[in-house]
């Protein structure tokens, strides 16, 4: 199972932060957390919103292991 993280507004609009998730690729999760939460889905969806997998930042697809860390991270801002 993946763990998955949620942070800033994503984790405000799921209603938790942290959970655990058995999905084969990255693609497969987002699918599954989109069907589960629609909210979540295009939170997840906008832009800006990247995700890190073992504390490294990825695009595109990626095969999950049990015990990978996803993390979805929100747009920063800053001055």
């Amino acid at each position: 199972m993946a763990r998955v993280l949620l942070f800033g507004r994503l984790s405000d609009v799921a209603g938790w932060r942290d959970r655990q998730i058995d999905s084969p690729f990255l693609s497969a999760l987002k699918s599954r957390l989109a069907d589960e939460d629609a909210g979540l889905g295009a939170a997840l969806a906008g832009a800006g919103v990247q995700v890190a997998l073992d504390q490294v930042i990825v695009r595109g697809d990626a095969a999950l292991n049990a015990g990978t860390e996803v993390a979805f991270l929100p747009p920063m801002s800053g001055g």
